[in-house]
């Protein structure tokens, strides 16, 4: 772990009192329970920030592709996409 740093935070009384209770039930120091609970949020933030990139659906209805592209290669598609426009 380390150094360890004291610092002071305001929280809500009743958080605080509730904290303290649930410390005291299980067996564990405040700052325990605490680090415990900062550690966990800040675990939550990191996995809903580094999510793999999901691209969203965008297909719609019709019949496919168009029988000049079907075979899929890229060149047949890029050539298509710049037909007529040079280059």
């Amino acid at each position: 772990m380390g150094t360890h740093m004291k610092t002071t935070v305001e929280l809500a009384d009743s958080l605080l009192e509730e904290a303290k209770a649930t410390a005291r039930k299980h067996g564990v120091t405040l700052r325990t329970l605490i680090e415990e609970g900062l550690r966990r949020a800040l675990d939550e933030r990191r996995r809903r920030h580094t999510r793999a990139f999901r691209l969203p659906r965008a297909s719609f209805k019709g019949k496919g592709l168009r029988p000049d592209v079907a075979d899929g290669s890229w060149a047949s598609i890029r050539d298509r996409a710049y037909e007529g426009r040079g280059g």
